[in-house]
């Protein structure tokens, strides 16, 4: 039998799952960009790599203020969310090219957020054949990239797309 290690997972797996305030909220701001892979800070949202991702390049696009009401979005920071997103995939599909996306916004801990008090969007770069039996049967996703690789290469791009 051949071991897999994914060492990376153990601080995911040891961190405590209710914390005070709000990751999202304490992340933004910190202005530790680097540290915590904000990929861009625009007017009302700011993108980030997922640290426990689904695949390599999985970003997230998070708006500033902190709520978990969609319908309550202002339309700046709807429609910022909707060009964020389109940049996003247009630099995954520069940087990794992907055979297709995941996207989607989980709406409370019933529908699957991780942090479900502050919304936030998945864009999920996919490949063919990327996923196969060690989900299942291992829980365990095998990442091709390291995420501190994914996210320069995804900054450098992202800096030199326009909007």
């Amino acid at each position: 039998m051949q071991q897999l290690y994914a060492s990376w997972r153990m601080s995911y797996i040891e961190a405590p799952k209710h914390q005070e305030g709000c990751i999202f909220s304490d992340i933004q701001a910190e202005q530790k960009d680097d540290e915590h892979f904000i990929v861009h800070r625009g007017k009302t949202c700011f993108v980030i790599m997922n640290l426990y991702p689904y695949n390599p390049g999985h970003l997230m696009i998070i708006p500033y203020r902190h709520t978990n009401i969609y319908e309550e979005l202002t339309d700046e920071e709807a429609l910022e969310m909707h060009k964020l997103t389109s940049k996003a995939v247009r630099v995954l599909k520069k940087v990794m090219n992907p055979a297709g996306f995941n996207m989607g916004i989980n709406l409370g801990e019933t529908a699957g957020a991780g942090v479900a008090g502050h919304l936030h969007r998945h864009i999920v770069p996919r490949w063919n054949g990327d996923n196969n039996f060690m989900p299942v049967l291992g829980d365990t996703r095998v990442l091709s990239d390291a995420i501190e690789n994914s996210w320069r290469r995804i900054k450098e791009v992202w800096e030199q797309e326009s909007e």
